[in-house]
């Protein structure tokens, strides 16, 4: 198995905040993928495209772990692409004064044939903007 992608930023909020904005249904929207019926429960599953109108990617996860206010793990597929499934493990950490969000995506190199829009770097790139910019800024606020 080839090394994870490992993204991981201090954001300047309480780690219950940043808790909820990860498993609220009303607050993912805000700076994620809309995932209307989403629940934070082990076992539960959930398709969602990604912003705009495009609706080029179905996304599927399912929920494998949850520790309230440090750890969400969650499978992340495409299921009209591919029946290889890839791991999301968000971590949640208090330091100092803020939060510690390490996001680690497994099996990436499980979808490399699917083109350009699945590579590492693609997935880096995706995961940097999410976590580092579009969670940081919405926590932050």
């Amino acid at each position: 198995m080839k090394t994870p992608i490992v993204i991981t930023k201090k954001i300047k909020a309480p780690i219950e905040k940043v808790w909820k904005a990860l498993t609220d249904k009303n607050e993912i929207p805000s700076w994620y993928f809309n995932i209307a019926d989403f629940e934070a429960v082990v076992g539960k599953s959930f398709d969602f495209y990604e912003p705009g109108e495009e609706k080029k990617y179905l996304h599927r996860i399912e929920i494998l772990e949850i520790i309230e206010n440090q750890k969400l793990k969650h499978t992340w597929f495409y299921p009209l692409f591919s029946d290889q499934k890839t791991i999301v493990t968000w971590e949640l950490e208090n330091d100092e004064g803020g939060t510690k969000v390490s996001l680690t995506h497994e099996g990436t190199e499980n979808l490399k044939d699917l083109g350009e829009g699945f590579s590492e770097e693609s997935f880096t790139k995706g995961w940097n903007e999410i976590v580092g910019q579009s969670l940081k800024l919405y926590m932050e606020n």
